[in-house]
């Protein structure tokens, strides 16, 4: 099986890595950082903003092409279906081969300009290796739930894009604004262990405060930065968000594996 499974993950990596929107996709980031290093200077300040351009386009990016993929493969999943081919191994093998090629060409296209910038020369190499970690499991994170909507609503394209297109604007833009009009009605009760938990719901709050935290620009914040760090801050804060992103990496994806293995094409 491990055969199978590393055949599908080549021809899936090699195929995505000759596609020219998936170059462009690394290029996007190779032309962000590099224009960073030439305008804004040091390499913290490149890497925060590296950081928010991140957290946007990777979910929504890997999100929309995870579910495409579905779309777009029915005939090439079905004819596969007919082989003899264990369907975990075929799940993971598409699964792996989609999100692998999406990793390398972010983390390519953000480390390529320190080789001619030197970015590295100010001690920011932790810094950078926390963004590229992050950028990499959300990478995964959301090519799994793609896949999950488009394995859910196999036959009906509009609400499996629907669906991905509301989970993306509602972990981006809608979370936090919940969260701030709690803190902003409840503010005179307790509220400290109900934000960290409920933040530790959405997978890019977890990579946001996590590069706040290494940046050490929490303060900005005002009170709610101040109970993540109390938190966040600390060596179980760490251990628990990558803990929670690590069920983030292997609920979705899990859960389309089962139904990947009970849908009857």
């Amino acid at each position: 099986m491990m055969r199978v499974y590393w055949q599908i993950l080549r021809n899936e990596f090699q195929t995505l890595l000759r596609a020219k929107w998936v170059l462009g996709y690394g290029l996007i980031f190779l032309l962000l950082t590099d224009t960073l290093f030439r305008f804004a200077g040091g390499g913290t300040e490149v890497w925060v903003s590296v950081s928010n351009i991140m957290l946007l386009l990777i979910p929504i990016i890997s999100l929309i092409y995870g579910i495409l993929y579905i779309y777009q493969s029915r005939d090439y999943l079905e004819l596969l279906l007919t082989q003899p081919v264990n369907r975990s191994t075929l799940f993971w093998g598409l699964y792996t081969g989609i999100s692998a090629p999406l990793t390398v060409a972010f983390i390519v296209g953000s480390a390529l300009p320190l080789g001619w910038h030197g970015g590295l020369a100010d001690g920011s190499a932790s810094q950078l290796f926390l963004v590229l970690a992050l950028g990499s499991l959300l990478t995964f994170i959301f090519v799994g739930i793609g896949f999950l909507m488009g394995l859910w609503f196999y036959d009906d394209k509009i609400k499996g894009f629907g669906f991905s297109i509301v989970i993306w604007l509602f972990m981006a833009v809608i979370y936090d604004g919940l969260i701030m009009v709690i803190i902003f009605i409840f503010g005179d009760y307790p509220l400290e262990t109900g934000i960290i938990a409920v933040t530790m719901l959405n997978p890019m709050d977890l990579a946001r405060i996590l590069i706040l935290m290494e940046f050490d620009i929490s303060a900005l914040m005002g009170y709610t930065g101040a109970v993540f760090n109390q938190f966040f801050g600390t060596s179980l804060g760490t251990i628990a968000s990558f803990g929670m992103l690590s069920l983030w990496l292997v609920i979705p994806a899990w859960t389309g594996l089962r139904v990947f293995k009970k849908k009857d094409f």
